[in-house]
């Protein structure tokens, strides 16, 4: 595969399965990984992605999803620069001196609880986020502020890592 993954939900429940659980269901943490290698330029297989992941807490074996500091554990041993904070007022200024970042958030809806990872951009035209909801089609515009748009959408317990690419450069 060689395209940004948009919706998680797209794909079929059999295919790339993470742990016991259909990647539709878990596999935000690995999807968010692949689509920064993505941007990176880099290419992964989905298949590579979601066996490291799965062999980073082998009792959980991906069932529960994917730990919070994974992803920055998993471009670190690459050798890409990887800052992480889970201060949401430095988290516009990481997302502008990152090449790619990877969004940690928790969030509660009526009755239902859950976690997700997302891939994201800080471009000209503002934050540029990737398989950010349940229906997306493509790229979700966050605005010009991450911060502001975790404030609005009253998600929490969120964690920013920024990767930047070996030796300085930029995407």
């Amino acid at each position: 595969m060689d395209e940004l993954i948009y919706c998680q939900q797209d794909i079929p429940k059999e295919q790339w399965r993470y742990g016991l659980r259909s990647s539709a269901a878990t596999g935000c943490g690995w999807i968010a990984t692949y689509n920064a290698l993505h941007l990176l330029g880099q290419h992964a297989e989905p298949e590579e992605l979601i066996r490291y992941y799965e062999r980073q807490l082998p009792l959980i074996h991906g069932n529960c999803g994917t730990t919070i500091l994974a992803p920055a554990f998993y471009f670190k041993k690459r050798g890409y620069k990887v800052d992480w904070t889970a201060c949401t007022d430095r988290f516009d200024d990481m997302a502008k001196r990152s090449d790619v970042c990877i969004l940690f958030y928790r969030w509660v809806k009526k009755w239902k609880y859950g976690a997700h990872f997302t891939c994201l951009q800080h471009t000209d035209d503002g934050i540029i986020g990737y398989n950010t909801y349940s229906n997306s089609k493509g790229p979700d515009r966050y605005g010009q502020s991450l911060e502001a748009y975790i404030k609005n959408r009253k998600l929490f317990g969120a964690v920013l890592i920024g990767i930047r690419k070996p030796g300085g450069e930029s995407v």
